[in-house]
Formats: C-alpha cells, sequence, structure tokens
C-alpha cells in the first residue's frame, strides 16, 4: 500500500518508521515544518512528500494534527483524495472532527474513521517517535456505521503493522466522555499538583510516588490547550467530581475528624480494587 501520512511528529513520525521496519509499505508525508520533513526523508523513514498530485495514490491517509488543523486541512484537501483511501484522524478528541471528517467522505467519496492511538510520550516531535511506540497499545477507533464489518476489517488489516494489541471501538461521544478522565485529567491534574512552593524544595525528601504523578506534567500546553477547551464539558464534569471528593478530604482534615478520613480513604481505596477488577 502507499501510506500517506499528514505531520511528522511524534505520533506520525512513529506510524513512518513503524510502517517502514514492519511492512513494505510506501510512505508519503508532509509537514509545516521542512527541516523535519527532510529528516524524515534524509533517515528514510519517509519516501517522499504527500502533495496534492499525489494524494490520490494513496490508500491510507492518517492527519496527527491538532483538532482545529485536522479539520482546516480536510476541508482544503478532501477533494485530492481518491474514493478508494481510507482517512483516518489521530486527535485526542473526536466529536468536532469526526463530524467534518463524515461530512467529507460523504462529499467525496472516501472512507473516514476516527482514530486515537492510547500510546505516546511526554516529548513531542519526529526525534521522540520510534517504531515501537504502538506496539501492544490500545487504539479507539470511531467509525461512522458500527455495523459496517468490511470498513471495521478494513482499518485493522491497515493498522496491522503497527502493531496495536486491542482495539476499542468507540462512539465520539463515549470516547470524549471517556478521555476527559483517562487522559485529560491525569495531565490537568499532574500540572496543577507541581505548581506548589514545596515542589522545589522535593530533592531528599520524594520517592517514586512523585515522579510518577507529576511525569505529564510536562505537555505540550498549545495542544493541550486545545484538546482541553474541545472537551470542555466533559472535562469540567470530571473536574467537580475532583474537586468535590477532595474537598470531603479537606473537611475531614480541618475538623480532625479521624474517623471520617479514615472511611473517607477506605472509600478511594475499594474504588481502585473495582477498577482493577472490572478492567483485568
Amino acid at each position: 500500500m502507499i501510506i500517506g501520512i499528514v505531520g511528522i511528529g511524534l505520533i506520525g513520525g512513529s506510524f513512518a518508521k513503524a510502517y517502514k521496519a514492519f511492512s513494505d509499505n510506501e510512505i508519503y508525508a508532509l509537514d509545516t515544518n521542512q527541516t523535519m520533513l527532510e529528516l524524515a526523508l534524509l533517515t528514510k523513514a519517509v519516501d517522499k512528500p504527500l502533495s496534492i498530485e499525489n494524494m490520490a495514490d494513496c490508500d491510507c491517509i492518517f492527519i496527527t494534527l491538532y483538532p482545529k488543523d485536522t479539520i482546516k486541512w480536510l476541508e482544503e484537501n478532501s477533494k485530492y483524495i481518491s474514493e478508494k483511501t481510507l482517512v483516518m484522524d489521530c486527535c485526542g478528541v473526536k466529536e468536532s472532527v469526526c463530524k467534518a471528517g463524515f461530512r467529507l467522505a460523504k462529499k467525496y467519496g472516501f472512507t473516514f474513521v476516527g482514530g486515537h492511538p492510547m500510546a505516546g510520550s511526554q516529548y513531542s516531535g519526529f526525534k521522540y517517535s520510534k517504531e515501537t511506540l504502538f506496539k501492544d497499545a490500545s487504539i479507539i477507533v470511531v467509525p461512522e456505521d458500527h455495523n459496517n464489518l468490511d470498513i471495521l476489517q478494513r482499518v485493522k488489516n491497515t493498522l496491522k503493522p503497527l502493531q496495536f494489541a486491542h482495539f476499542t471501538i468507540s462512539t465520539a461521544e463515549k470516547h470524549d466522555a471517556m478521555i476527559a478522565f483517562t487522559s485529560q485529567m491525569p495531565h490537568l491534574v499532574s500540572n496543577a499538583f507541581i505548581k506548589s512552593p514545596t515542589a522545589l524544595e522535593h530533592k531528599g525528601y520524594s520517592a517514586g510516588s512523585l515522579k510518577d504523578f507529576t511525569r505529564v506534567a510536562y505537555l505540550n500546553e498549545d495542544m493541550w490547550a486545545e484538546l482541553f477547551l474541545e472537551n470542555k464539558t466533559a472535562l469540567s464534569h470530571e473536574l467537580d467530581i475532583l474537586i468535590s471528593s477532595l474537598n470531603e478530604y479537606k473537611d475531614a482534615l480541618d475538623s480532625n475528624n479521624f474517623e471520617t478520613l479514615k472511611e473517607t480513604l477506605s472509600q478511594g481505596k475499594n474504588c481502585k480494587i473495582e477498577v482493577d477488577i472490572q478492567c483485568k
């Protein structure tokens, strides 16, 4: 196949490297950062630049841009995409992107499927991409028609060289509600937590828990600000739940209430046990 990749950063670069390492597919790519694209070509992760002249040759096109840029790119380039082509975005939110993707796919005849690889890094850019980034990871797939088994099988076959271990089929609405909790909240809470002035004095007083908890505080603020605002209703809902829970701990502390604090901690532990059992 000929694989087109729009955006050759961490995710797009890892797509390219995986396809080159684990298949004989040909890779076309484009990026607004010409230096990054030239590096991808020089290291043979990419065979040639993707352009409006060769876009129709692609069997699959992955769009690995921010949500607004993804929609803009689709609006400007859908007319160049062949009806044979499978197009998949890789954004961290799905409602707005899938709405645009499904609409344009109907207009121009190609197949659009929403996608979200559940793998990444706190670092961004092609230099951090790697061929095994998606190995044994999960990917969320958002088709317009959940009953179209041919399209779902086509997606699985196309993604096979990336070595995903799990496929979750979802709606855009369900995806965004779940991602608010599983991905966006950890980044937001970690980023807020590290702002304590005490953090500057942690050396010699901290172990693995601090490092683990604050790893994703180091984030791409441009990308995450856009993702948060795109999903603000679901994220705000999860924040309300967390703030309410934190106030329970604070009230127990301020009132020096051992039994209430113990019960609150026990509830959290039991929730963790239940989650681990349910998600085995």
